[in-house]
Order: C-alpha cells, then sequence, then structure tokens
C-alpha cells in the first residue's frame, strides 16, 4: 500500500527466511485492521513471547539433534589411522557430550510445553516467562556447542557448502537465527534470573 516500502536483508544464516526490512511511512490503517487497543501493541507482542521463544527451542533442539545425528553416522563411516573415527575415545566423548545435552534440553521441552498445556494462560504467562527464557538461551547455547563439535568432528568436509557435511556447514551458520531472535541470550539469562527473584519459590 501507499507509504510502505520493503527491502531484502541478506543475512548470515537461514537464507531462505525472506527477512526483510520493511518501512511505514504516514500509513493509514483502517480502524477495523486494529488488534486491541491503540498504543498498547506492544502488549501484545509481549503476550506472545512465550510461545514464539517456545518455538525457537522447539527448532534449536531437532537442529541440535541432527547434527548429533550427523555426526554419529559419520564417525561410523569415516576411518583414520587404520581405526573408524568411532573408535577413538575423543571422537566418543565429543558424540556423548552432544548427546548429553541434547537430551537434557528435549526433557526440559516436554517439561515446559506440559506446563504450558496445563495451567490457565494469563497464570503461564506469569510464572513461565524466566523459566521459557531460561530454557531458549539453553537451547541456542547447546546449538552452538553442537555445530562447533560436528564441524571438529567432520574436519574440512564441514568447512564446504556441498558434500558430506553441507547440513553441519549450513546449520553452523544458522545458530545465530536461534540464539538472537525473541531476546538475545545475555537478556534472556538476565530476565530469567529477575523473574526468579520475584518468585516466592
Amino acid at each position: 500500500g501507499p507509504g510502505i516500502t520493503t527491502k531484502r536483508m541478506d543475512c548470515q544464516g537461514v537464507w531462505p527466511s525472506g527477512t526483510t526490512y520493511v518501512e511505514f511511512d504516514n500509513v493509514k490503517v483502517p480502524a477495523a485492521n486494529l488488534i486491541g487497543k491503540e498504543n498498547e501493541g506492544f502488549k501484545v507482542i509481549m503476550r506472545n513471547f512465550n510461545h514464539e521463544r517456545w518455538g525457537f527451542v522447539v527448532q534449536a533442539n531437532r537442529f541440535s539433534r541432527c547434527l548429533l545425528e550427523e555426526s554419529w553416522t559419520y564417525t561410523n563411516k569415516r576411518s583414520t589411522f587404520g581405526k573408524k573415527l568411532s573408535e577413538h575415545p575423543v571422537l566418543r566423548w565429543k558424540l556423548a557430550e552432544m548427546a548429553r545435552q541434547v537430551e537434557a534440553t528435549h526433557h526440559w521441552l516436554e517439561n515446559m510445553t506440559y506446563q504450558l498445556c496445563q495451567m490457565p494462560k494469563d497464570q503461564a504467562m506469569d510464572v513461565l516467562g524466566g523459566p521459557i527464557a531460561l530454557m531458549k538461551a539453553h537451547s541456542s547455547k547447546v546449538m552452538e556447542y553442537c555445530a562447533r563439535e560436528a564441524r571438529q568432528i567432520f574436519g574440512g568436509n564441514a568447512y564446504t557448502r556441498s558434500g558430506l557435511g553441507e547440513k553441519v556447514e549450513r546449520l553452523y551458520r544458522d545458530v545465530g537465527a536461534y540464539a538472537i531472535p525473541g531476546g538475545s541470550e545475555e537478556i534472556l539469562l538476565d530476565l530469567s534470573v529477575r523473574q526468579g527473584m520475584r518468585s516466592k519459590l
């Protein structure tokens, strides 16, 4: 419409996302299109953060698991010094560390999902904001850890955009798309502690 301009943004990762800069210059919005009350749009946005962050956790955990699965398969395929990579203790340790963190995040996600489904919406908004913020920060840190460890396991194959390590290369670039939107890790960690300090636990 009149007064609206858009420009595609080139991002580090998640290339097909269509991230776009949108500028509104004296745009007329029909009253029928108003969501909530005028000048209270920020409250509408804030009410959605728990579910937005929950969605980021789902994605980050799945991609962390994907990185683990790719690494697991690769260590049983690739050989060095006459042994499969999976026969080297240091690489089994890497797999174990990735699995430990992925499974812990998955359990946390299941727990938060259950609470979101069981609590009345207003109560969940009040008491789960901090724990979900903490879980979101944790999930992107786990994804970053798994991406780095998978890259180390794949070596040069994870540095190219094609071939055996192409998923690892792409997911390594995509980490920022889960660590920043919905609140950066630093902001979310602070939010979780501030909410915890206000609670009666």
